[in-house]
Order: C-alpha cells, then structure tokens, then sequence
C-alpha cells in the first residue's frame, strides 16, 4: 500500500510543481486568463492532484493535505461541470494555496520514505 500511496504523491508533487512552471511569470488574474493554453494545463494539472487524493483516499491513508476535499470537489466541478468553471477560484488557488500543497505533498512523502 505505502508504495501505490507515494507513487500517487509524486504524481501529485509533479502536477503541482508543472502548475507552477506553467504560471512562472504570470502575476494576475488577466495574464491567466489571457492564456488558453496555461489556464489549460492548469486545469489538467488540478485533476491529476486530485484524482491521486482520491486513489489516496480509497487506499485508507490519512493525509495531512490542506483543503483535501475542496481539491477533489474541485475536480469534480471541473470534470462534470466543466461549462461553469470558476478560474478565479482556480487562480486563487494557484496564486495563494500552491505553496502550501506543495509543502504539504513533500511532507507526506518525507514521512513515508523515513519509515
């Protein structure tokens, strides 16, 4: 279980660290949104995080992930919702969570390997 468990956070520490290789430069809303193409990749990037907490999930491990849930709810407004995403909650994310869920990624994985 713990190997399927970190092979699905380094798929997460991946997405999230393209997230913020596909947004180096950008600083505001406008900028995201002037950019289909990163918007995008963005949006795929979220949903590979959230599709690994939800693999995560089903294996029975608790996590210590910030908003967890709301990253997974989120995925699921994009995927089954997707004519009303919401990309200010997207650029709120990438502009003022990503740091933080990359911290928290790299901890997981930390505690995992030292065990």
């Amino acid at each position: 279980m713990l190997l399927k468990v970190l092979a699905y956070l380094e798929d997460m520490l991946d997405a999230s660290k393209a997230i913020q290789s596909h947004t180096e430069g950008i600083t505001s809303f406008v900028q995201f949104m002037g950019n289909r193409l990163v918007y995008r990749a963005v949006e795929r990037e979220i949903e590979i995080v959230a599709e690994a907490l939800n693999k995560i999930k089903a294996e029975n491990y608790v996590l210590e992930i910030r908003n967890k849930e709301k990253i997974i709810g989120l995925r699921n407004r994009i995927i089954h919702d997707y004519g009303n995403t919401n990309y200010e909650i997207i650029w709120g994310i990438v502009y003022l969570h990503l740091d933080n869920l990359i911290l928290d990624i790299e901890s997981e994985i930390k505690k995992i390997n030292d065990n």
